[in-house]
């Protein structure tokens, strides 16, 4: 079938980026002009981002990236993300009288993974110095970034936080004393004195490319960023979303003790398409579930986007996410039983006509599952602070409000080279709006953690020197054996369920990639948020309002409790693709501002 679409399908068999910002996309093609590879230009655009969309990634944050390279003919894993600090237990939290770790604040400090991980990636498969990766974001933070209505709706919302209990990030984000306006210049000059220093320091270590690289690590996990982080978390305590203040628990060991590593991909061949995911520390592996599940259905008989299609679709999700509750984490997962033919035989039979309204997870291999004890079922938006003293600000990483609008979350960039290199990378964490700023460095730190649980013996239990598990989920698929597509999309908990969407569209709706990006998106939010306060709405379904009402009335008919956010409201997809002769990319009209580029 064949979809409007709001702009082309890109074709060509140079280069193609495609992203959540035009000014990460037109970097990483700039770079790819230059002779660059997609690392290099990968790498370039993902510091970019942490400029132009400061709302939704930051320093302090972190990053997984699933590549290709050409060269060694497999695909693997760069994990950047960061751990837990070594006195981060469960004990500790308790005695500070919270069940859950708050949303915002010191308290839900992981070690910050993007720099070791951006950096990891650009020493072994890329070419550039650091220097040059690292200009583009420079010059953005020195002379500021068009401010995105988002980024000043953001800073509104959280302004009266700033004033009154964040001071440091006043100084950044409140220019003058007021919100940017949308469309006015933002710099962060402290954020691009910080790189500055990086790279003094790393080209008076060392005349190497490679070993300029590893000094900037080191700066960044041992010197001078590391004693700022370090000294900022223990002296100072910030009001966070529990309504409480509290200090950090980072030290300069964690820091100096964590390093990004490389890793194989979890992997599903789904109808002669290889789907590669992170590991089970993240929730990669639930899109693999979902394809399992799956698997036993004719989806190619379903009028696709029809009642029978996104039921089918949803009710699988329901299922994955399910184990995803009860199995992943930063431990021993039973992914070969979870993906097992046997086990996805007797799931799929769980299925039904009717809406499920239970969260149901599954016995790999015979074990019994464990669920944390979750929030009785609601919103975030109707969450109070635990203290009940004051309502949460900028709390978790809320991704669609009840009236549809995407209020922030994480950026996504994928790259394609002349060579056949690819990159999927999904950089989180760190927003302006999630800790106060460390006024020397111009950044703040992350709250990864809010994702454990303060609940020992199940998969997600906090403890030290653990990922948390993250929603972070960079995508890479094969098509009969061969590298075909890098894509990905912000959203937390939906990525995994827009992805789906997005790879379903093409290998079943026959779409092409801005035509599965264009086509009606929906999601369920039936299982619990893995954001503070962790709530669940069990039943609901949001589904853009572009679906046909028939079918919307027969999915409400079945038992789902349908919400129509608007026509153009759910996800935010990239992607790109080496497909026959063609390097091909696409990106996402809705916020208006994700762009690809190529030729």
């Amino acid at each position: 079938m064949s979809l409007f679409t709001t702009r082309p399908e890109l074709k060509g068999d140079f280069g193609m980026v495609a992203g959540t910002h035009w000014l990460a996309s037109a970097t990483g093609m700039s770079v790819l002009e230059r002779g660059g590879n997609a690392f290099d230009a990968a790498v370039a655009a993902g510091f970019v981002l942490q400029v132009a969309e400061p709302h939704l990634n930051g320093p302090g944050g972190e990053v997984p990236i699933l590549l290709w390279n050409e060269t060694e003919q497999k695909v693997s894993v760069v994990c950047g993300q960061g751990v837990a600090p070594a006195a981060a237990t469960i004990e500790r939290f308790t005695e500070l009288g919270l069940d859950v770790v708050p949303g915002t604040g010191l308290l839900a400090a992981t070690v910050p993974g993007a720099f070791g991980g951006w950096m990891l990636m650009l020493e072994r498969w890329g070419t550039w110095s650091l220097a040059d990766v690292l200009a583009p974001a420079i010059h953005y933070a020195e002379h500021g970034v068009p401010v995105l209505e988002r980024i000043s709706a953001t800073i509104e919302s959280v302004r009266t936080l700033f004033e009154q209990d964040w001071p440091t990030s006043a100084a950044t984000w409140l220019p003058g004393g007021d919100v940017p306006a949308p469309g006015a210049k933002l710099a962060n000059p402290v954020l691009a004195a910080t790189y500055r220093r990086v790279i003094a320091e790393a080209e008076s270590a060392s005349g190497t490319r490679e070993g300029q690289i590893e000094a900037a690590r080191k700066t960044w996990y041992e010197g001078f960023v590391a004693e700022a982080i370090a000294e900022f978390s223990r002296t100072t305590a910030w009001r966070d979303s529990s309504g409480e203040v509290h200090g950090g628990l980072l030290t300069g060991d964690d820091l100096a003790g964590w390093a990004a590593s490389v890793e194989e991909p979890a992997t599903f061949d789904y109808r002669g398409h290889t789907v590669a995911k992170t590991g089970p520390w993240g929730q990669g592996p639930v899109f693999l579930q979902q394809l399992a599940l799956l698997d036993g259905f004719d989806l190619d008989a379903m009028d696709f986007l029809g009642a029978d299609y996104l039921h089918t679709v949803t009710e699988a999700a329901k299922l994955a996410f399910a184990d995803r509750e009860a199995w992943y984490g930063d431990t021993d997962v039973p992914m070969a039983d979870l993906l097992s033919p046997a086990y996805n035989a007797e799931r799929r039979r769980l299925i039904g006509a009717e809406a499920s309204l239970e969260l149901r997870p599954g016995a790999p291999g015979g074990r019994t599952p464990r669920l944390p004890v979750f929030p009785e079922p609601g919103t975030a938006s109707d969450a109070p602070g635990l203290s009940g003293s004051r309502k949460p600000q900028g709390v978790g990483e809320p991704t669609v409000a009840r009236d549809g609008m995407v209020k922030g979350d994480t950026c996504h960039i994928d790259v394609v080279d002349r060579w056949g290199n690819m990159v999927s990378a999904t950089p989180s964490g760190g927003w302006l709006q999630s800790s106060p700023t460390i006024p020397g460095l111009g950044f703040c730190l992350g709250t990864r953690a809010q994702m454990f649980w303060l609940q020992e013996d199940v998969a997600t239990a906090l403890r030290p020197g653990a990922r948390p598990r993250t929603t972070l989920s960079p995508s890479f698929a094969l098509r009969d054996g061969k590298p075909w597509l890098a894509f990905g999309t912000p959203g937390g908990d939906q990525q995994d369920q827009w992805s789906v969407n997005f790879f379903l569209s093409i290998v079943h709706g026959g779409l092409n990639l801005q035509e599965a990006i264009d086509a009606p998106m929906f999601h369920s939010e039936h299982f619990p948020s893995s954001f503070f306060p962790r709530a669940s709405r069990p039943g609901v379904m949001h589904v853009e309002d572009r679906v046909d009402a028939g079918v919307i009335a027969e999915l409400r008919r079945r038992g789902h409790e349908v919400e129509t956010p608007g026509a153009w409201a759910l996800g935010r997809l990239s992607a790109v693709a080496r497909d026959g002769a063609f390097l091909k990319a696409a990106a996402n009209p809705r916020g208006a501002q994700g762009y690809a580029a190529g030729r």
